[in-house]
């Protein structure tokens, strides 16, 4: 099969033939670890949770946050059965991120791959499932290409996020193909306020500069928002010398640095009719200019936009109607020392009515969602059976929920069927079970179906496409226990994902195919507080990515540390406010074949903040603080020593 083009979208390709957009398609899964790690686990969780109350003050961490990924209805944190993450405004300017990529490696079951700094590449594996089996969605509206099956989370900013929903495990019975390994769901920035302006200019390491305006605002029933940034660098030299000649995925040996420029916007708004009727409407777009090293493609164009809005009627107190309606898009295109050499942008329409009503104790959610992909491409997307051009496809979903709380016990059922003009009909469902059996105490069990639909490229990319194939599955089953006190709060999950059907190049019919399967066992523990003053939140991730096909059968998956932990410390001084973060991951391998390790590393983030006054702050991050050398992707850089300084404003409400 012959090599194309390079898009940095994609990981690189090891030991794979060449794929769609000139990248080899990698294939890991999930988490692991075995019962003996459970068991010290839950007795070191055990003993944190008897130790912190002895030396905690009073706490402000708590869970009555409202989220509404895990269920599609509102609840707070303390209620949902599944494992929830959340990340607000004020933890965002807490850690002083530099990336989206950044805010999120510290989180339970998240690891992270980046293809050389900022602007580069950069996947996402949850629960130790593959970057195309984790949704993510812009308020509500699923994002991505339809090509690749991934989101370009390189280009969301993080100036533009008000929060962040984090949900693991199986969720396909809600939000149908993807959902294997959880769900992302960003929330983009909508201040509180009669009117609230804000603005934050930084200036750091490598010529980075970063930029960012808005204001945002309520008058009578109606309310806006509008928020503005722009960051540029220079970057670093995105592939370590030498890997062209031992033919890894930086197909050229370039010693300049791998810039980067990014804008972006959103602007939305709403507004309350009546006590029945309210609506709202988003538009998001992000617009990336990267530069990488390549023979083939250089650089790139490329854009992420959501357009969205929904209409609200409660026509009774236990009744709640939701019609939404929107289009996301993901552009690219492709040049090679200034010169136009390809383009892939995809267009999806989606639709969803959702009716929510509660009786007997209990709330039933019932719901169509509605999806059309189209593919815009020079590649030229082909059934290679008929020769006919392919560029679009329907997906029709239809799901129903059942929420119920009997005393102590909660119980959560989905089920749900998806009907695709090109592979036909799934049918997916989830059980989840919650027993408080003491005040303080949860224990939580469940067990759910996912699926993945094949991409584009998979299905009609030429000579690798294949339109028979199905759509990856998977079975999982989790188990988890949870305390929360007036401290803070403390969770364990232990869970069994194994996946089948995975698409990849099959050498026997020079074409994708499902051939392989992967076990996935793990376990994740969080512990978060305040201790003496500090807020301290840790968490650890332990796994056994298994892949069980022919070829490689007990090998370890690529990219896939079997241990992950984070701690993040943070307290104020009056004015002033220090903290730091401590990431570790062990060693893991970037090919199924485990020939090609990647070492073990700990970088560490040093931060510190001081309120000039009321309303301006001033902000100094210094990451990886002792200029670790790592990799998370074969012979490609990542950051050495680099700071960033920043000052914001926005007035206290």
């Amino acid at each position: 099969m012959p090599c194309i083009a390079r898009t940095p979208s994609l990981p690189p390709p090891v030991l794979y033939p060449c794929d769609p957009r000139g990248q080899a398609r990698l294939r890991s899964n999930v988490l692991a670890i075995r019962i003996s790690t459970i068991r010290r686990s839950v007795l070191a969780t055990a003993l944190l949770s008897v130790v912190f109350p002895a030396l905690a003050d009073e706490g402000t961490t708590n869970l009555d946050g409202v989220v509404v990924t895990a269920t599609r209805t509102e609840q707070t944190q303390s209620q949902t059965l599944s494992a929830v993450t959340v990340i607000d405004r004020a933890d965002i300017e807490r850690l002083q991120p530099s990336s989206l990529a950044d805010l999120l490696r510290g989180t339970p079951g998240m690891q992270i791959t980046n293809n050389g700094g900022a602007g580069k590449a950069t996947s996402a594996f949850l629960r130790g499932t593959e970057a195309d089996h984790v949704l993510v969605m812009i308020d509500g509206v699923k994002i991505g290409s339809a090509t690749l099956g991934t989101a370009a989370l390189q280009d969301i900013p993080v100036e533009q996020i008000e929060r962040i929903e984090i949900v693991r495990g199986p969720f396909s019975s809600l939000y149908g193909s993807e959902a294997i390994g959880g769900v992302i769901q960003i929330f983009t920035r909508r201040p509180e306020g009669a009117f609230v302006p804000s603005f934050s200019l930084g200036v750091g390491s490598y010529r980075t500069l970063n930029g960012s305006a808005g204001f945002a605002g309520k008058s009578g029933d109606g309310w806006y928002s509008l928020e503005a940034s722009h960051s540029q660098t220079h970057g670093i030299a995105a592939c370590r010398w030498g890997a062209a000649e031992v033919g890894a995925a930086c197909f050229a040996d370039q010693s300049n640095k791998d810039g980067y420029r990014n804008t972006a916007v959103t602007l939305q708004g709403g507004y309350k009719f009546d006590e029945q009727w309210d609506a709202d409407v988003r538009l998001y777009r992000s617009e990336g200019h990267n530069y990488y090293a390549g023979t083939y493609t250089d650089s790139d164009k490329s854009a992420t936009q959501v357009v969205g809005g929904s209409v609200h009627y409660r026509p009774a107190s236990n009744v709640k109607l939701t019609l939404s309606a929107g289009t996301s898009d993901d552009f690219e295109k492709d040049y090679l020392q200034g010169v136009y050499v390809s383009r892939f942008d995809t267009h999806r329409d989606l639709g969803s009515l959702q009716a929510d009503v509660g009786f007997w104790g209990g709330l039933l959610s019932t719901g169509f969602d509605w999806q059309r992909d189209h593919v815009d491409s020079t590649a030229g997307y082909i059934n290679p059976f008929t020769q006919v051009p392919v560029d679009g496809r329907i997906n029709r979903g239809v799901f129903a929920q059942w929420q119920q709380t009997f005393g102590s016990q909660s119980v959560q059922a989905s089920v749900r069927h998806d009907d695709n003009s090109q592979f036909g009909g799934k049918n997916t469902g989830s059980l989840l079970w919650g027993w408080d059996f003491t005040q303080t105490l949860r224990l939580t069990a469940s067990y759910g179906t996912a699926f993945k639909a094949p991409t584009f490229n998979d299905l009609y990319y030429p000579y690798y496409g294949n339109p028979d194939l199905k759509p990856e599955t998977s079975q999982n089953i989790e188990l988890g226990l949870r305390g929360s006190y007036g401290w803070g709060y403390w969770s364990l999950n232990a869970f069994r994902n194994n996946v089948n059907n995975l698409i990849t190049y099959d050498a026997s019919t020079q074409a994708a195919a499902n051939v392989d399967k992967a076990r996935i066992r793990g376990a994740e523990g969080v512990v978060s507080g305040n201790v003496a003053g500090w807020l301290v939140t840790g968490t650890a991730t332990w796994l056994d990515p298994r892949d069980e096909s022919t070829n490689y059968e007990g090998k370890l998956l690529p990219r896939r540390a079997r241990q992950t932990g984070n701690i993040d410390i943070d307290r104020t001084f009056g004015a002033f406010s220090v903290g730091g973060t401590w990431f570790v991951s062990g060693r893991r391998y970037d090919d199924l074949a485990n020939q090609h390790p990647l070492g073990a590393y700990a970088i560490t983030n040093l931060r510190v903040a001081y309120a000039i006054s009321r309303d301006f702050k001033l902000q100094l991050a210094l990451n990886n603080a002792f200029a670790k050398s790592y990799e998370t992707a074969w012979y490609y850089n990542q950051p050495g020593r680099n700071y960033m300084l920043t000052l914001r404003y926005q007035p206290a409400q």
